[in-house]
């Protein structure tokens, strides 16, 4: 099991990394791009909030589907469920103790803003 917390500590999450980190990845949605946070993936029953489920706050937009959290003192963002396979979570890489994702680079880019979530049917 793996540590991944929030800035400042508030938060504490244990994940199961079953792929290890070789499936960190970036989305270019307008969220995500701005975001930049590069994600990796953790199934749904491979986390648990370990302490701040309290401290942790909701974000959604658009279909809904993809559900964002962050921590509401440091604002960091520490996890989401995924709107492509709502059976898995991305994990901030940046937040998993010992990890520097700039030692990953190149992070591969996924095509967010062409989702087929998003797409609508003629």
């Amino acid at each position: 099991m793996t540590k991944l917390t929030c800035h400042c500590g508030a938060v504490e999450l244990r994940v199961k990394l079953a792929e290890g980190l070789t499936n960190a990845r970036r989305c270019d949605c307008s969220f995500c791009r701005r975001r930049g946070v590069a994600a990796v993936t953790v199934h749904l029953g491979d986390l648990e909030i370990i302490r701040g489920a309290d401290n942790l706050t909701l974000y959604t937009w658009g279909t809904g589907a993809a559900k964002h959290h962050f921590c509401k003192t440091c604002g960091i963002y520490t996890h989401h469920q995924r709107r492509s396979n709502p059976n898995e979570y991305g994990i901030n890489m940046g937040g998993i103790d010992g990890v520097n994702p700039a030692l990953y680079e190149p992070i591969r880019w996924d095509d967010g803003v062409n989702h087929p979530s998003d797409k609508k049917d003629p």
